[in-house]
């Protein structure tokens, strides 16, 4: 299946595409059928080399356009019609803690027993609300002091000197 595509081509960080008519599964630096035409993306260039061979390509043949191409032929109102969605910022991963407590939390609500209405009411009943501690400072634990690698320097050379 043949499809109307963008094929990079330009020098590195100074890209210039073509759109060229090709297979929709070959690698998009690879074989072609046809140059339809060049896109600058820094003046914002579209050069069509022949209208009559793009007409038909997509109007006789009905050639499916790629959504990047849709959207910059409904720019420069080569095609009417509406924009597509070329593409989507794929969502971030949830993070591994997060997804351990959660099944950890998930996990204990598993084993607890199912209990009766009646049963929650009489513990909740029965039990006394419980004032909060208050936390319990400990003292930092005292460190030595720390010698710069300077200073292990300068004392090595002192004890090679006294050997």
């Amino acid at each position: 299946m043949l499809t109307i595509r963008l094929q990079r081509a330009g020098k590195k960080n100074k890209p210039e595409y073509r759109v060229i008519l090709a297979d929709k599964t070959a690698a998009a630096q690879k074989k072609f059928t046809e140059i339809l035409g060049s896109y600058n993306p820094h003046t914002k260039v579209l050069n069509i080399r022949s209208q009559e061979r793009l007409d038909y390509w997509m109007k006789e043949q009905h050639v499916p356009l790629s959504a990047t191409v849709q959207n910059l032929f409904v720019t420069k109102e080569i095609i009417k019609g509406t924009k597509t969605k070329a593409f989507t910022i794929p969502k971030k991963e949830v993070v591994a803690e997060e997804v351990k407590e959660d099944a950890v939390a998930d996990a204990s609500v598993a084993e607890a027993p199912a209990e009766s209405p009646a049963e929650v009411v009489a513990e909740a009943e029965t039990e006394t609300p419980v004032a909060p501690e208050a936390p319990v400072e400990t003292p930092a634990p005292e460190t030595a002091p720390v010698e710069t690698l300077a200073e292990v320097a300068v004392e090595e050379a002192k004890e090679e000197e006294k050997a």
